[in-house]
């Protein structure tokens, strides 16, 4: 698979299904198939960067931008007693979608260290 079709890539193409939340020209948010918690949802670039390690200075807004869909997805989402971003980078940090993708998890206490 190219980095240009990966599973998120064809959810960006409406090639597959997802429960998208929020949509703009660059960024889509969709509920995770598989939740780690009760509010688990995913914000992607339209971008194809494959992991945060391969994003350049010319992503700058690009990367400021999924952080504040991350946040006002998570407003919508109600999750006003607190939530937590992750990016996992890398197959060693658990990434298994090579397209950069910031979770959102919410609706329990979360623990620390997370893993």
């Amino acid at each position: 698979m190219s980095e240009q079709d990966t599973l998120f890539s064809k959810i960006i193409r409406r090639e597959i299904p997802a429960d998208i939340v929020y949509e703009d020209d660059m960024a889509l948010a969709f509920k995770d198939i598989n939740p780690q918690a009760p509010v688990h949802i995913l914000v992607i670039p339209k971008k194809p960067i494959p992991r945060l390690a391969d994003a350049v200075p010319e992503d700058h807004s690009l990367m400021g931008h999924l952080l504040l869909t991350a946040k006002r997805v998570a407003q919508e989402a109600g999750l006003e007693n607190g939530y937590r971003v992750v990016i996992n980078n890398g197959a060693e940090a658990g990434q298994t979608v090579f397209h950069l993708h910031l979770h959102i998890l919410g609706g329990r206490q979360m623990q620390w260290p997370p893993g």
